[in-house]
């Protein structure tokens, strides 16, 4: 594979306010390849606006590594970040007003940009229409900006986020304050420039569906990747599509898939969510099966005072006995021996 557009290691922040420091970030690692459309999706204060931020260069980490491209944004100085986000990172943010200026009409406002890193010229105006046009606003260019819905204010603003170029675009929830109908617009639109300029997209939301409209979506929950969820295409014929299934759509013979992976760190840890723990009533320690099938995880009896982790071989196991010492790897060793 490949090395990483974008690679995080450990990745911490820490905000102090006041007397009180809230961990936003806890080792988080992270990696998008070039050219990727990916959604990252989590609940409010789960981390996701603060990695946006520091993939932005609008925020620096406490500690860890962090690179885009050949740019690596922990060691840069501030005047270096300045320039980093002008001409590296476009950004499209959830509100029209913090896109656009309200006084310009379209083509105006995503000249701005190239007039403030010192374009000029009929190059200038001609790049402004070329992007109005991919966002299929052509005919709407000279509308100002109240004269323009919510969609087409929403596609003006990543034409603005295009004008210098950029080789990633953040967009913090695209498609927050628009109908379902023009969300799908937006969505396209994006999948649209992803493909034809070969662009690194991230997309932070809260939309369950957004795993639809990109190629990869990774939860983050409480600060560290919990969760994983790729799209898959594969050759179906009619009589074989089970409708039941509601994360399945079907177009000609085609069938996509979505595949919910669970993201383990370098110690092996992970996150389990929260409604399996619920459930299952798995609280404090658990006792972990070694199966032909993988690893299953069940809950510990409660009364045991002993905080380690009980481990055993499989129920599955005729005549199988507790494991013996020696942790999950000598539990697994003896059983490959079976």
């Amino acid at each position: 594979m490949t090395e990483p557009f974008i690679f995080c290691d450990g990745l911490v922040k820490i905000y102090r306010v006041a007397e009180l420091e809230v961990v936003a970030l806890q080792g988080l690692n992270f990696s998008v390849q070039s050219g990727e459309l990916m959604g990252i999706v989590g609940a409010s204060g789960s981390g996701k606006s603060t990695l946006m931020n520091i993939l932005g260069g609008l925020d620096r980490p406490t500690a860890g590594k962090v690179r885009v491209g050949d740019h690596d944004l922990l060691k840069m100085s501030e005047r270096m970040l300045t320039r980093y986000r002008r001409e590296q990172v476009g950004f499209v943010w959830q509100q029209s007003a913090r896109n656009l200026v309200p006084y310009l009409n379209a083509v105006e406002n995503v000249e701005l940009p190239m007039t403030l890193a010192g374009a000029a010229g009929k190059s200038k105006r001609q790049r402004a229409q070329t992007l109005l046009e991919m966002v299929g606003l052509g005919a709407r260019m000279s509308h100002m900006v109240g004269e323009l819905s919510g969609g087409e204010q929403q596609r003006v603003s990543i034409a603005v986020s295009l004008a210098n170029n950029p080789s990633l675009l953040l967009a913090d929830e695209p498609t927050g304050e628009v109908d379902s109908n023009t969300a799908q617009v937006i969505y396209d639109t994006l999948r649209h420039l992803n493909t034809e300029l070969k662009l690194t997209m991230i997309l932070v939301s809260h939309d369950p569906g957004i795993a639809r409209h990109v190629d990869r979506v990774v939860s983050i929950r409480d600060g560290m990747l919990s969760s994983e969820t790729r799209r898959q295409m594969r050759m179906v014929q009619p009589d074989d599509v089970d409708y039941s299934d509601t994360l399945a759509e079907t177009n000609g013979h085609h069938e996509e898939t979505y595949e919910e992976l669970v993201v383990l760190d370098r110690a092996g840890r992970l996150q389990i969510p929260k409604e399996f723990l619920e459930q299952f009533d798995i609280r404090g320690r658990a006792i972990l099966d070694v199966t032909e099938d993988g690893i299953l995880i069940r809950p510990a009896p409660q009364d045991r005072d002993a905080p380690e982790l009980v481990i055993r071989k499989s129920s599955l196991e005729t005549g199988s006995q507790p494991a013996r010492k020696g942790g999950i790897r000598g539990a697994w060793q003896r059983f490959r021996r079976k």
